[in-house]
């Protein structure tokens, strides 16, 4: 299905999607203008990323690593069955994850200068 798929959110706004695709072959009653309701709510079909989302930044966090930021970056493909699901880069989910450090003294001491 190549279309529009309609999301209303939590308070009752509408956010029109365009250009979803359905690989499942399934056919979804459309109105004339070919736009689909989708059946969930655009925070309830974003739930599932959300959560997603948090998982990957506990991962990184609270490792060993501990870096002083963390920047995860996916894609989101919108359905309308299936709400909101992570988009695939070629074959597999894509998932650009960045990790940053400050720079510091390497054995965790301040050097200080001698005194004149």
């Amino acid at each position: 299905m190549d279309g529009r798929v309609e999301f209303k959110t939590d308070d009752g706004a509408l956010v029109l999607v365009e250009g979803i695709e359905d690989e499942s072959g399934s056919r979804l009653v459309s109105r004339d203008d070919g736009t689909v309701q989708a059946a969930r709510t655009f925070e309830g079909s974003l739930e599932g990323v959300r959560a997603a989302a948090e998982s990957a930044l506990r991962v990184f966090r609270d490792g060993s690593l501990r870096p002083d930021s963390v920047e995860i970056e996916f894609g989101v493909k919108l359905t309308a069955e299936a709400g909101a699901l992570i988009a695939k880069s070629a074959v597999e989910g894509h998932l650009l994850v960045k990790l940053s450090w400050s720079p510091g003294p390497s054995d965790g001491s301040r050097e200080t200068a001698p005194p004149s």
